[in-house]
């Protein structure tokens, strides 16, 4: 997943721009909106901002409340993420304002739990290459995101496959303080870390996955594969993902098994 900091899409700034615009043409405040569609002050801001994709429920609300006649409803589905490169820029969008975020991830440390030195060590393995200043880019980043671990109340669960557990990826000092890290971070009333065994089943999904539950009660998922990420929208597929999902933290060893887990394999490194 690359990790270049970018503006949020033209779309989302253009179509927040315009709510903006007829919420204050219609005499409504941003709190009176907010309340009817079901969000946070702070979730239209950032909407109106260009910061976040404004959803479906708040352009409908919007559009009977400031008079704009289907006019902001219509522009939703020109929002759809265009494809990998945008799919992966709106995930950090999403990622910041999630409520709630679970994952499963049977090859790799995810980003969120990843220390400096496993993240550098991962980019550095990258091909083609990466240049250092690049590199350097990138490593900083992914640490500004572990500032979503810090919000008491977005809960965040990990499933994370045995193999990036007992395979280091940079040196066994780099691979140490990552399992120490992993013991820290699980120990946080808002995070669970749990631990699939090697040889149990991902029960359908393939790659890594991660729900995240949004203001309004919208889900996305996000999938990425060998080459390419992509954000899923569709109600179906959404749900499809999440059952999945808890499938999977049911087979997984529990948080406590899990820490006992971590910790065993740094015992013995």
């Amino acid at each position: 997943m690359g990790e270049a900091d970018s503006q949020p899409p033209i779309g989302w700034r253009y179509c927040g721009d315009q709510l903006k615009r007829w919420r204050e043409r219609g005499g409504v405040s941003r709190e009176e909106l907010a309340k009817e569609a079901g969000y946070g002050y702070e979730a239209i801001k950032s909407m109106e901002q260009g910061r976040r994709r404004p959803s479906l429920r708040v352009l409908q609300v919007a559009d009977q409340m400031c008079g704009a006649g289907g006019l902001l409803e219509a522009a939703h589905p020109f929002l759809k993420p265009e494809g990998p490169r945008s799919a992966a820029q709106d995930y950090f969008q999403y990622e910041a304002e999630a409520l709630a975020l679970s994952s499963s991830e049977p090859m790799l440390i995810p980003g969120l739990l990843q220390t400096e030195g496993t993240a550098r060590a991962l980019f550095g393995k990258r091909w083609p290459p990466l240049d250092d200043t690049t590199i350097d880019e990138w490593v900083a980043v992914r640490l500004r995101r572990h500032q979503a671990l810090d919000k008491q109340s977005t809960a965040f669960s990990f499933v994370i496959g045995e193999t990036p557990l007992s395979v280091p990826l940079g040196d066994i000092e780099t691979h140490k303080g990552q399992l120490r890290h992993l013991l820290h971070v699980g120990a946080r009333r808002n995070v669970k870390i749990q631990v699939m065994p090697s040889g149990a089943h991902q029960l359908g999904l393939n790659g890594s996955v991660v729900m995240m539950e949004l203001p309004g009660n919208e889900r996305i998922a996000y999938q990425e594969g060998s080459f390419a990420g992509v954000l899923v929208t569709e109600s179906e597929r959404v749900s499809d993902i999440g059952h999945a999902l808890s499938l999977i933290y049911q087979v997984a060893l529990s948080p406590d098994d899990s820490a006992r887990f971590i910790a065993k394999l740094l015992e013995e490194l």
